[in-house]
């Protein structure tokens, strides 16, 4: 199978193309990019900077992916964006690379579809099989998990972690992290409850969120922080054995901004 370029197009002869890719009319691909095989480019895409794109992701009209971080200390270093495979960006979305204040890289995982204007910024490390509705702006250096739903014209701040399976509601503004399974919305965020359709989805038996949504419930109830709560063993005692809830105690612990608050 070969390669489909629209007679447009400006298509660097240094960037890789791999099978079965089409780029649309006046697209542009720049120098260092890597494009895996059947991935299809919309029209007036514009792909810059050291940027390494896998399988099967579809790119709509007008997306810019790759382009310079909108950070002052950033001074042209050959910094990356890394796209996994499967994903699908709606039109006019947007993803920086990274800086050297992190690792380098923003990274996107797979399967995920980014609806337009959506924002990404630079060292973003976003996780796989998520769902980000319109309008959506996350700021440098947040960190997000796998199976992630968030409503159209959120705003993340810099630094803030979502945890994995969290659902956000529409217009949200997120200056706090987001543990596990959460739900949360608001401008300031503040943390609804537990997301028991997503675990439900993830197979994750009825026991098990029954406790979960026990353990928040108990969290919710005192009188502590949530960072306070999960570290008195008495409280926690009660809870030992569930996988989820383990995994949730060990994301409030690492937290750097400090959980939202409960609702």
């Amino acid at each position: 199978m070969s390669v489909s370029i629209h007679p447009t197009a400006i298509v660097s002869g240094d960037a890789k193309i791999a099978e079965n890719v089409s780029i649309g009319p006046f697209s542009i691909i720049g120098p260092n990019v890597e494009i895996m095989a059947n991935c299809k480019i919309g029209a007036q895409v514009h792909i810059d900077g050291h940027t390494v794109i896998g399988e099967s992701n579809t790119f709509e009209s007008f997306c810019s992916i790759g382009a310079p971080p909108q950070d002052t200390s950033y001074k042209g270093e050959p910094t990356r964006t890394v796209i996994g495979s499967g994903n699908t960006f709606r039109e006019y979305v947007s993803i920086h690379r990274g800086t050297m204040k992190d690792n380098g890289i923003t990274n996107v995982g797979n399967n995920s579809l980014f609806m337009a204007y959506v924002h990404l910024g630079h060292d973003v490390q976003f996780g796989s099989n998520c769902v980000v509705a319109n309008s959506t702006n996350f700021a440098g250096h947040v960190k997000v998990g796998d199976r992630v739903i968030i409503g159209g014209g959120s705003q993340i701040s810099q630094f803030v972690s979502i945890g994995r399976g969290a659902y956000i509601g529409g217009a949200t503004a997120i200056d706090r992290d987001i543990p596990i399974f959460c739900t949360a919305y608001g401008n300031r965020v503040k943390l609804k409850g537990v997301n028991i359709i997503g675990m439900r989805r993830q197979g994750v038996d009825k026991p098990m969120i029954s406790e979960v949504l026990d353990f928040y419930r108990t969290m919710e109830a005192s009188a502590l922080s949530p960072r306070a709560f999960v570290e008195h063993e008495e409280h926690m005692a009660e809870f030992a054995g569930n996988a989820i809830i383990a995994e949730m105690v060990a994301f409030i612990r690492v937290s750097e901004v400090g959980i939202a608050p409960f609702l």
